[in-house]
């Protein structure tokens, strides 16, 4: 059976850049419902470096995709920057999903008839329209070029995804998701899919990312050994926050 109803969420502070309150999540698949999450609280402060990390079937996933605004919660609430999220209209939160949020998957989700420089300007091309896109083209595509660059791909700017490595996909993820300077990150397992030499590799361009831009990062792995290189590390079981804080403190 679902839960029974909560009370309205708490609004978050001023200090967090992203909250979520009383997060519950259910399926109903027939007659029978499937509870997901049961109340899930988070706060993130800006610039904070933060794992999560549990079992498959714990919930991660769709915890994550509540607090990208990609998938909607049955009961509470997420918060950016101290605003209600999800209380938004649906093209309000787009903008929102699109500004603050930068999402980097274990499988890249680039865009195949489109070369490097072009999956990393599709942020802009939705935040500006198609009219308003082509006026400023030029000065986009420049900065584009020169964040791959920065990553290390000179040589392969007009190259699909089709002609790149996997950890050569992974940094044009990563250009495109930081490309709009989004105060937020969300990375779920974005070594999973590369060999340790290259994880490594995309791992530290990352973290250095996180530093000098200050982000709030929230890093989903199964690798111990990365979430020991955050400042917390969030577990999760059975659709709950099992414990939250500074392990590197217990060791």
């Amino acid at each position: 059976m679902s839960s029974t109803p909560r009370p309205a969420p708490a609004p978050a502070t001023a200090t967090h850049v992203l909250s979520a309150r009383a997060i519950t999540k259910s399926f109903t698949i027939g007659d029978r419902t499937l509870d997901i999450l049961h109340g899930v609280d988070l706060d993130l402060a800006r610039g904070e470096l933060v794992s999560l990390m549990g079992a498959s079937g714990a919930g991660k996933s769709t915890f994550l995709h509540i607090l990208g605004l990609l998938e909607s919660p049955t009961a509470g609430e997420v918060f950016i920057e101290g605003h209600s999220a999800w209380k938004l209209p649906v093209q309000e939160r787009a903008s929102v999903r699109n500004q603050k949020l930068g999402f980097v998957f274990q499988f890249y989700h680039l865009l195949s008839e489109l070369d490097a420089v072009e999956n990393v300007l599709l942020p802009a091309m939705i935040l500006h329209g198609r009219g308003a896109y082509l006026g400023k083209q030029k000065a986009l595509r420049e900065r584009a070029r020169a964040l791959l660059v920065k990553f290390g791909l000179e040589h392969r700017l007009e190259h699909r995804p089709s002609q790149l490595s996997g950890g050569e996909r992974q940094r044009v993820a990563l250009a495109r998701a930081l490309f709009l300077d989004p105060p937020i990150v969300i990375a779920d397992e974005p070594t999973g899919n590369l060999d340790s030499a290259t994880g490594e590799k995309v791992l530290e361009l990352l973290l250095a990312e996180q530093r000098e831009r200050n982000l709030t990062l929230l890093l989903v792995t199964h690798d111990e050994r990365i979430a020991r290189r955050c400042q917390r590390v969030v577990r999760m079981a059975d659709g709950r926050v099992h414990s939250d804080g500074d392990e590197r403190a217990k060791e």
